[in-house]
């Protein structure tokens, strides 16, 4: 899954169209808290969905978020 939101991003990247539909975003926002992974080890060019909900994970945890 990790591979599909990569070329998600990259789609959206290239036509520079970052919206997702309610399905799309809970469907990221799932895959971000099953496959959480620290600050120093995620991939900035993953979609911003996953990021926010991995940020939004630190904070549930008591980490500062502190970007790369």
């Amino acid at each position: 899954m990790k591979e599909e939101i990569v070329k998600l991003y990259s789609m959206l990247e290239q036509t520079g169209v970052y919206e997702v539909d309610p399905v799309e975003e809970m469907r990221m926002r799932t895959w971000a808290r099953r496959h959480y992974a620290p600050v120093q080890d995620r991939d900035e060019h993953w979609h911003p969905v996953v990021l926010d909900e991995m940020v939004r994970r630190d904070r549930e945890r008591g980490f500062a978020h502190t970007p790369k």
